[in-house]
C-alpha cells in the first residue's frame, strides 16, 4: 500500500509537471526539467550524507579502538572481582587474595592510561577489602592491615563513602577474631546510629560485649536483637536471664547491686531466678533486708495466689532468702510480712516448708512455744536434708533457751544425722 501510494503521488506530480529550471551562464542558457533538478538534488544530498558518515566513521576509529580496549580491561576487572568473591566463599583464600590484587593492578593500569573505570573508588575499596578478608583467613595480619588501610583511605572519597560502614564492621569482626574486644568496640562505636542498630551490627556488638565481660552492654544488645526478631522470644528470654544473673553476681557492694537492678526491665525483675539471685546477693553483701524482701515480694504474691506457681526448688530458695533476712540483726519481720506468712501457712497447713518458715519467724519474734510446735510439725514431712538439719538446729537452740540440755543434745544429734 505504501509503494502504491508513492507511485500514484509520483505519477500525479511528475507525470504532468511541465515546470522547468533555467540556468543562465553567459553566453549560455540551459533549460532543465524540474523533475530532473529535484532528482539530482536528492541524489546529491544522499551522496553528501553518505560521504560525511564515511569520514566520521574513519576519524572515529581511534576513539572506538580506545573504547574497545577500555571495555576489555573493564571486563577483565569484573572477571577478576567475581573470581575473588567466589574463591573467598569457596575457601580458596590464596586465590581470592591474588584475584583481588589483580583487580587493583588492572584498575591502576587503566588510571595510568588517563582513563577511568565506572565506580572506580568503590571498586578499589571492595578489592582491598576482599584481599584483606582473604589475608585474615590466612592469619596474615601484616597483609590484612595493609589492604585494610588502603580500603579505609578510599572510603574517605565521596564516591565510596557508602562503603565506610562495611569497612568498619569488618575491622570490628577481625578485632573480635583476634580476641581484642577493646579495639572491636572502638570500631563499632564509630558506626552511625542507624547502622549500629542493624541486626548484623547488633549481633557483633553482643559477641564483643560477651567477650569483654560487659554483661550490661550484652543485655542491651540482646534486647534489641529480640525486638528485631533475630532471637526468638524463648531464646531471647533465656539469654537475657543468663546475662542478668551474671550482672547481679558481679556486683561488689549494695549500691552497685541496686544500680544493676534499676537497669533491668520490669519483666526481667519478675523472673523468679533473677529476683531470688538479687535478694541472695543483697543479703550476702550486707545490704538492706527490706530491699531484698521487696524484690521477692512479687514471687510471694504469685505463690499466695497459687502454691505451685513456683517450682519446689524456687520455693525452697524463697524460703531461704526470707530465713536469712530473719537471721540479720535488723531483719525482724514487720507486720505486713508477719501477716503474709501466717495467712499463707494457715491456708496450707500441710505444707512443711511454710511450717518451717513460720517456725523460724516465730523464733525470731521470741515466740518460743509456737516456734517449737511448728518446727516439730514440719520435721516429719520435710524432704530437703538441709532444711531438716536446720529445723533440728533451730529446735536445739530453742531447747538451750529453755536450758533443756538433754533436749538440745538430742536435737543436735538429729541435726548431725540429717
Amino acid at each position: 500500500m505504501a509503494l502504491f501510494g508513492t507511485a500514484v503521488a509520483a505519477a500525479l506530480f511528475a507525470g504532468n509537471n511541465q515546470g522547468t529550471v533555467t540556468l543562465y551562464w553567459p553566453p549560455y542558457r540551459v533549460d532543465v526539467s524540474l523533475n530532473l533538478v529535484l532528482l539530482v538534488l536528492a541524489l546529491a544530498f544522499v551522496t553528501l550524507h553518505l560521504a560525511l558518515r564515511a569520514l566520521s566513521g574513519l576519524f572515529s576509529i581511534p576513539l572506538q579502538a580506545k573504547r574497545w580496549r577500555l571495555l576489555q580491561k573493564e571486563r577483565a576487572i569484573h572477571t577478576a572481582l567475581l573470581d575473588a568473591a567466589l574463591h573467598l566463599v569457596a575457601g580458596r583464600f590464596v586465590r581470592a587474595r591474588k584475584a583481588a590484587e589483580l583487580v587493583v593492578t588492572l584498575e591502576e593500569s587503566v588510571r595510568a592510561g588517563d582513563e577511568n573505570v565506572v565506580q572506580a573508588a568503590r571498586l578499589r575499596t571492595l578489592s582491598h577489602l576482599l584481599a584483606a578478608e582473604s589475608a585474615h583467613a590466612l592469619q596474615d595480619r601484616t597483609v590484612r592491615d595493609q589492604h585494610f588501610q588502603l580500603a579505609l583511605e578510599h572510603t574517605h572519597l565521596r564516591a565510596a563513602q557508602d562503603a565506610r560502614d562495611g569497612v568498619h564492621m569488618r575491622a570490628a569482626r577481625w578485632a573480635f577474631d583476634d580476641r581484642d574486644p577493646g579495639a572491636a568496640m572502638q570500631w563499632l562505636d564509630q558506626l552511625p546510629q542507624g547502622t549500629a542498630r542493624r541486626t548484623i551490627a547488633l549481633r557483633l556488638r553482643f559477641k564483643v560485649a560477651r567477650q569483654a565481660g560487659k554483661a550490661r552492654m550484652a543485655l542491651d544488645a540482646s534486647r534489641l536483637l529480640t525486638k528485631h526478631r533475630a532471637f526468638s522470644e524463648v531464646a531471647g528470654a533465656g539469654i537475657a536471664r543468663g546475662l542478668v544473673l551474671e550482672m547481679i553476681r558481679s556486683a561488689h557492694d549494695p549500691a552497685q547491686l541496686q544500680r544493676e537492678w534499676d537497669h533491668l526491665d520490669p519483666a526481667e525483675q519478675r523472673i523468679p531466678e533473677v529476683a531470688l539471685e538479687a535478694a541472695e546477693r543483697c543479703l550476702a553483701l550486707g545490704g538492706d533486708v527490706a530491699v531484698s524482701r521487696l524484690w521477692v515480694h512479687p514471687l510471694w504474691q504469685a505463690m499466695s495466689q497459687r502454691l505451685d506457681a513456683l517450682s519446689p526448688a524456687l520455693r525452697l530458695r524463697l524460703i531461704r532468702v526470707l530465713e536469712k533476712g530473719f537471721a540479720v540483726a535488723a531483719g525482724a519481720p514487720d507486720a505486713a510480712w508477719l501477716a503474709r506468712i501466717e495467712s499463707l501457712q494457715l491456708s496450707n497447713p500441710a505444707d512443711p516448708v511454710l511450717q518451717y518458715l513460720a517456725g523460724v519467724m516465730c523464733a525470731r519474734l521470741e515466740l518460743w512455744g509456737k516456734a517449737q510446735q511448728l518446727l516439730r510439725q514440719s520435721l516429719s514431712m520435710l524432704k530437703d536434708k538441709e532444711l531438716k538439719r536446720d529445723a533440728w538446729r533451730a529446735l536445739a537452740e530453742l531447747a538451750e533457751q529453755r536450758q533443756d540440755t538433754a533436749a538440745a543434745a538430742q536435737a543436735y544429734k538429729e541435726a548431725a544425722k540429717a
